[in-house]
């Protein structure tokens, strides 16, 4: 079956074909380029994509809010730079992964938040490079 192109399937939102202004206006275009899968959009792997909520305030410089939703992919490298879900000596986390001279860190994105260096006596397991935040503005009922 062919759709129309003013026809979208039901069970995706459409993308319109132009972007927003962040600035001043611009006039309103009546079209819509496609419809929009979310799935297609944020998960490039999906055997080893998951998905997280965040706590806490340590990351909110890097646009990560409690109660942000994480999507985690295990299928990435993390390297220097990447926000990472780690455990931390069995506890979880996500922070900046840094790689200094071969000495790893957790770094958080509030100052307010000490690094956390692995010299031995912490263990260090990464479980996947944090690749999108969703962020709701107007938060759902329960």
């Amino acid at each position: 079956m062919t759709q129309g192109k003013d026809k979208q399937p039901a069970d995706k939102p459409p993308l319109m074909g132009d972007c927003v202004m962040a600035g001043f206006p611009s006039p309103a275009e009546q079209y819509v380029e496609q419809a929009l899968d979310l799935n297609e959009l944020l998960v490039k792997h999906p055997a080893g994509t998951f998905f997280v909520r965040a706590a806490g305030d340590s990351m909110v410089q890097a646009g990560i809010m409690p109660g942000d939703i994480l999507v985690v992919d295990r299928a990435l490298d993390a390297v220097d730079g990447s926000i990472v879900i780690a455990a931390v000596d069995g506890e979880f986390t996500v922070k900046y992964l840094r790689n200094k001279d071969n000495v790893l860190q957790l770094v958080a994105a509030n100052p307010a938040y000490k690094p956390i260096t692995f010299a031995g006596e912490n263990e260090l397991q990464i479980f996947g490079v944090v690749s999108a935040a969703i962020h709701q503005f107007v938060k759902q009922g329960k």
